[in-house]
């Protein structure tokens, strides 16, 4: 695995909040190979932001804003879903 994929699967285990460190951490353990450049560039920015409103936007408590609702955020919606 490249150091991106790597670091990117580390973050996803330890993103602060538990529930977030589960869900995305599930998530990387299953997808990080396959995701495509671009999706590790939004998993990047997507991790930058407050852990309320990623799980309040992957439960669908809230609406994604436009500039989070990716290829990546729908994934990760249908992941959450299949769990």
């Amino acid at each position: 695995m490249n150091p991106r994929r790597k670091q990117l699967l580390f973050r996803s285990h330890h993103c602060g909040m538990k529930e977030n460190d589960i869900l995305l951490g599930s998530f990387a353990d299953r997808y990080i190979q396959k995701l495509n450049d671009q999706q590790l560039d939004d998993l990047e920015v997507l991790m930058k932001q407050n852990d309320i409103d990623i799980i309040n936007w992957v439960i669908g408590k809230t609406a994604v804003p436009e500039e989070f609702n990716t290829e990546l955020m729908i994934l990760i919606q249908s992941f959450n879903k299949s769990q």
